[in-house]
């Protein structure tokens, strides 16, 4: 699952991630770590995102399509 952070805060408050950053009083590199999909947000940072974003956890989340998992099995029968 990719989160979705960058496009949902853009969108909905119009905020920078750095913006975002000093809203939740977080290092800035945490945030962009989010974004980038280097590291994901414990469970108590996904609410707290999702409160000063005012969206659905839902919302942040972006499920892979399809396809790619479809690619994904099929490559997994010839290892």
């Amino acid at each position: 699952m990719k989160i979705k952070i960058k496009e949902t805060v853009k969108q909905k408050k119009g905020w920078s991630l750095y913006k975002l950053a000093q809203i939740l009083e977080l290092p800035q590199q945490t945030v962009y770590s989010w974004a980038n999909g280097r590291t994901q947000p414990s469970y108590e940072n996904m609410d707290r995102l999702c409160d000063a974003i005012g969206c659905s956890i839902g919302e942040l989340l972006e499920a892979e399509p399809v396809q790619n998992k479809l690619n994904f099995e099929a490559y997994k029968r010839y290892i």
